[in-house]
């Protein structure tokens, strides 16, 4: 059984994950306009790419708070919110905004938080995060966010794709496309997730779309072996494996000197050695018993509350040393946390109680890898971003918790290029709704590959003659949250 399913991986692999040799030469593999490749001229796709200009970074950190919490609760104090809690939504501030797919409008609901202002900015913070707070001149905030939709499945997609469909390439694999990889013993696009399950709607959030398969995400379970089937069979050593590989090689390339035009043996070759090469360097990567207790504690690994978030981060930390590029790190299900036996950020009810426990799971973890990555002089080389596909309503739902808010919510950025300590847009005066400088999803993936070194514009895949590129025909770059 787990000889079947290792050959059925690799198989997959020579089309997927290996098969680079096959997608490099199909229509569409020119690199930025350039003329498609010829099929009897093998290119690598994963070869490393030069950017368009100089990069500020060199590695994302995607940290997606899967469910949406309520930024309201969190980065956006409202006075205003507390002062009316409890009142009905006055009118003035529902132009505009369609709720009638949603649960209805309930009277404006504060939680019980308490606020202060940290840092030379001065930035606000609930006691919620108070790790994250120790980072207020590191963070730079967005709150002036907006998507569209206001379902999870539908925003979350276009979070990571920009459109509201499947189909389209998710951002990482725009970024493995146009830059390839720095280490090619692993994937140059890793996605990462706590919790017992991988997360919602699954691989189509870090699909390569219409592009070559070799560009999707790959997801690293918890665990001691990350990809599935990945270990060696039993009774067989790498060694074993080298010199069967080796001879496969040998009896490949005889063939490949008869019939130069095919491209898939030399495709089914590759994919081979990256498996055998991934065997090793994949559980190494994601191994954290050489790392010090000091380092496991600041991520919460001795915390039960933070330990699997926790593992998750270090574990991107740990990608980002070894070159991977784009790294996806979805928060998880946590036991209690909810109406039902577990939940994500989607606190349409008990909101004290489901952000409280998400919290205490994730805010050590990222003020540990805000923390660590500065240590390492890996801050200014990184892009960290907190995102979630929507925020939530300045009315209550239920009683005690809060809607879906795709009107006017907050994410921040930290890292190389970014203006810091500073916060761009803001939304009214109850959070409910932007009202200066609104930021869609096509405008942080046209920052983001901005500072990656590439223009969005001009990066393009040709597709059934059509020229594609990562935010379709939308987004702007926000220059001002750039240094």
């Amino acid at each position: 059984m787990i000889k079947t399913s290792r050959r059925e991986w690799l198989r997959g692999a020579a089309y997927g994950l290996g098969g680079y040799a096959i997608s490099g030469a199909l229509p569409g593999g020119g690199w930025f306009g350039v003329p498609d490749a010829d099929a009897a001229s093998f290119v690598d796709p994963l070869a490393p790419k030069a950017p368009h200009f100089e990069p500020k970074v060199k590695s994302v950190i995607w940290l997606h708070m899967d469910g949406a919490p309520s930024t309201l609760d969190l980065f956006d104090y409202k006075p205003e919110l507390v002062r009316l809690a409890g009142q009905e939504v006055p009118e003035s501030f529902l132009k505009g905004i369609k709720t009638s797919t949603q649960g209805g409008v309930g009277k404006l609901f504060a939680s019980n938080r308490t606020w202060k202002q940290y840092g030379q900015s001065g930035a606000w913070f609930s006691d919620w995060v108070p790790n994250i707070a120790q980072h207020a001149d590191k963070l730079t905030f967005i709150k002036s966010s907006v998507t569209v939709g206001a379902t999870h499945d539908i925003s979350i997609l276009k979070l990571n794709t920009g459109d509201l469909s499947p189909g389209r390439p998710s951002l990482g694999a725009w970024v493995t496309y146009a830059l390839g990889s720095a280490n090619p013993d692993l994937p140059p696009y890793v996605v990462l997730y706590s919790g017992k399950r991988e997360p919602r709607a699954g691989s189509v959030n870090w699909s390569s779309g219409f592009l070559p398969a070799v560009y999707q995400g790959t997801a690293f379970r918890p665990g001691a072996q990350p990809i599935l089937h990945q270990a060696p069979p039993d009774l067989i050593g790498l060694q074993q494996q080298r010199e069967s590989l080796d001879l496969l090689k040998k009896l490949n390339d005889l063939r490949a000197e008869a019939h130069p035009e095919d491209t898939e043996l030399e495709a089914r070759t590759r994919s081979y050695d990256l498996a055998y090469r991934m065997e090793a360097t994949a559980p190494e990567a994601v191994d954290l018993s050489k790392e010090t207790d000091a380092t496991k504690a600041l991520y919460g690994l001795n915390d039960d509350a933070s330990k699997d978030y926790g593992t998750a981060l270090l574990r991107a930390r740990r990608l980002v040393e070894r070159g991977v590029r784009f790294i996806q790190v979805v928060s998880g299900p946590i036991e209690g946390s909810g109406v039902g036996d577990d939940a994500n950020w989607d606190a349409h009810r008990q909101l004290e109680k489901n952000h409280g426990m998400h919290t205490r799971a994730v805010d050590k973890p990222i003020g540990g890898l805000l923390t660590d990555l500065a240590e390492r002089g890996l801050l200014d080389q990184t892009l960290v971003i907190w995102t979630s596909e929507f925020g939530r309503t300045s009315y209550g739902q239920s009683g005690d918790g809060r809607d879906h808010n795709p009107w006017g919510y907050t994410q921040w950025l930290a890292g190389g290029g970014l203006k810091h300590g500073f916060t761009y847009g803001q939304t009214d005066e109850i959070g409910l709704k932007t009202v200066e400088n609104p930021v869609d999803t096509y405008d942080i993936h046209a920052t983001v590959l901005q500072l990656l070194g590439l223009d969005h514009l001009k990066t393009i895949y040709k597709r059934a003659g059509r020229a594609e590129r990562p935010t379709v025909v939308y987004g702007k770059v926000v220059q001002d949250v750039l240094a």
